[in-house]
């Protein structure tokens, strides 16, 4: 069973930045891609930012040049680097983990974790 835990968001304002980390447990994590996603109210979820196993990315076109995942395989984390922040990124950001990267491009798994709440605002 896959366990998830985002942490980091929070109140920030327009231009300002934020680290998002996810914990992965009960996965093969190293073996594993992982994505970012995130949901706003009254909109579907989204993939933000996704990551293969041997650490190449993709990001949504929204936010390329300002955010940055990467991941530490040794502490099964991944993490998003959050700059130059914009109201319209605001929204509950998720995590998630899959052995097929075409799985994690998709966002299609059965179970996610809380999610965190990043607002930007002034």
């Amino acid at each position: 069973q896959v366990q998830l835990v985002e942490s980091g968001g929070g109140l920030v304002q327009p231009g300002g930045s934020l680290r998002l980390s996810c914990a992965a447990s009960g996965a093969i994590f190293s073996l594993s891609a992982m994505g970012w996603y995130r949901q706003a109210p009254g909109k579907q979820r989204e993939l933000v930012a996704a990551i293969r196993a041997g650490g190449s990315t993709n990001y949504a076109d929204s936010v390329k040049g300002r955010f940055t995942i990467s991941r530490d395989n040794a502490k099964n984390m991944m993490y998003l680097q959050m700059n130059s922040l914009k109201p319209e990124d605001t929204a509950v950001y998720y995590c998630n983990i899959a052995l097929n990267f075409r799985s994690v491009l998709a966002g299609d798994f059965g179970s996610w974790g809380q999610g965190t709440q990043v607002t930007v605002s002034s």
